[in-house]
């Protein structure tokens, strides 16, 4: 983090410098981590609080306040108020402190993080796939200002999806400057809510209204409020355009979405390119130094069009050279550079081609689940092929634990579109993705096999045993079929132990899975 005193004075050296100046310490500390300095700025300071650990064992350790105390005895910076609290009188308490003294502290802060003590409840509560269970922010009340709404432009994202952006005349929130601002989706700014319920009691929002803004969690900038004695008179109520303002195609809304999207797919210029930076991004093929700005120039002059227009870029090396994403000059070795990063990515986790693919609800995690449930790319691809017309090979895809009927019919919808059949083709004529590696289980007795948990179960959660099933090399599926082998049936077991009986599938009380697996 970046402390205030800091802070103003690199603010100060870039303003003599007549250098854009950092908005808050936030982007000040990231831009450091960046080096995205100019000249004038070659020693800014960063602070360092440790807050946590990574990978290794934390020795005769049970509780997270027991290893921060370590860690500050070992003269790692640990936050002086880090506090253990016994009561959520006490949490609240200290919240309030924090709250009260927080203008007064040399660093920003926009809340607090109650964390569970205990490291074995916390491995018991485990993480969801960006956050752990084990722990909740607690946020500040944001600052508010007011200001007039000037417009409404429609953004288009990858997936089509059609955002409504507030043009706002700027205003200063909380020390920065906003002037543009979330609108969501076109029921928040006609007054509704997801269900259709009233919010701002029913008032909605128009161009030329005074509304309040403030920026959730001290960041993103949202309007929450209009001001209807300040309307202007000849104030029209809001249209949502139906058109894609891009490339002129229907924007539907599909029954119980709150989202508008654009009919386009790889028509449509914005998605295109929006796709293409989520295909190269970071959580995806992660190609190193293939970003955004380069992504739009080559899409602009009309060298990538497809994803699999990426790996052909070496046919464009004169092009490339001739400028880079910013009009500057460039040389030989950078577009080597680039031609090697891209070179190395044609044959990527499988997860992440899954992942890259930009497939309409699949995320990383479910990327996981995908690849390792069906291990190569001609199985997955045949099979969400199939699965368009053969229930058996869906009802498959839908047992796999964590995938349900909206995922399913997603991917199933992505594989029966010509347009993305045609892209894939083309795509995999450059790339093989690798299988995907499967957990080392040894002699495990339930290696390979497909795994059904149902019923309550008494000696562990449910997310304990399918994370051991997994890690000795089994499938949990989240339905039965004629491919289960195992169904671990707890009390309370109904329609899946009935069908595992019909099936003549294998059962397995709770005990006698434990003693299989050799937990008993």
């Amino acid at each position: 983090y970046m402390r205030h005193e800091e802070f103003f004075r690199i603010n100060r050296i870039l303003k003599d410098h007549n250098k854009k100046l950092f908005v808050n310490p936030r982007n000040a500390a990231a831009g450091t981590l960046r080096r995205i300095y100019s000249t004038p700025v070659k020693d800014a300071e960063l602070n360092f609080f440790a807050y946590g650990w990574g990978f290794g064992e934390i020795m005769n350790f049970n509780s997270q306040y027991g290893v921060l105390m370590f860690l500050k005895d070992s003269e790692f910076m640990v936050h002086e108020d880090v506090r253990l609290c016994r009561s959520v009188n006490e949490l609240l308490e200290t919240f309030r402190d924090f709250e009260f003294r927080r203008s007064g502290l040399d660093h920003d802060i926009d809340g607090v993080v109650y964390k569970v003590d205990r490291l074995d409840w916390q491995a018991r509560m485990g993480v969801r796939s960006t956050t752990p269970r084990w722990a909740i922010a607690h946020k500040f009340p944001a600052e508010q200002a007011t200001t007039i709404l000037e417009g409404i432009d429609i953004q288009v994202g990858r997936t089509g999806a059609l955002s409504p952006v507030a043009r706002l005349r700027p205003v200063t929130v909380g020390g920065v400057v906003v002037s543009n601002a979330t609108l969501h989706n076109e029921d928040y700014i006609a007054g509704r809510g997801a269900s259709g319920e009233p919010i701002r009691e029913g008032r909605d929002l128009r161009v030329g209204d005074t509304v309040t803004v403030y920026r959730a969690g001290d960041v993103i900038p949202k309007v929450i409020d209009v001001d209807l004695a300040a309307r202007p008179k000849d104030a029209v109520p809001y249209v949502f355009p139906e058109i894609c303002p891009v490339c002129g195609s229907p924007a539907v809304r599909e029954a119980g979405e709150a989202v508008r999207r654009c009919t386009g797919g790889l028509i449509c210029a914005a998605q295109v390119a929006e796709r293409l930076k989520h295909f190269v991004s970071r959580s995806a093929l992660d190609i190193e130094g293939l970003g955004t700005k380069q992504i739009e120039a080559f899409h602009a002059e009309g060298l990538i069009g497809t994803p699999a227009d990426v790996f052909r870029l070496a046919d464009h090396q004169e092009a490339l050279l001739r400028r880079d994403a910013k009009g500057k000059a460039t040389n030989q070795k950078s577009v080597d550079n680039l031609l090697a990063a891209i070179e190395a990515r044609r044959a990527s986790e499988l997860h992440r081609f899954i992942f890259a693919l930009g497939i309409r609800h699949v995320g990383e995690t479910t990327a996981k689940l995908l690849a390792r449930h069906y291990g190569s790319w001609d199985a997955f691809q045949a099979a969400m092929t199939a699965a368009a017309a053969d229930e058996a090979v869906r009802a498959e895809l839908i047992g796999i634990d964590g995938v349900g009927e909206t995922l399913a019919n997603a991917v199933i919808a992505f594989f029966a579109d010509a347009h993305n059949a045609d892209a894939l083709t083309r795509l995999m004529a450059e790339v093989s993705p690798l299988d995907a590696v499967q957990p080392t289980a040894g002699t495990s007795p339930v290696a390979g096999k497909t795994v059904v948990f149902t019923g309550k179960l008494e000696r562990m959660s449910r997310d304990e045993a399918k994370a051991r099933a997994e890690a000795l090399g089994a499938k949990v599926s989240g339905s039965v079929s004629a491919k289960t082998d195992l169904l671990v049936a707890g009390p309370g077991a109904g329609s899946k132990l009935k069908k595992a009986s019909e099936l003549g599938i294998e059962t397995l009380s709770e005990d006698e899975w434990l003693s299989l697996v050799g937990d008993a």
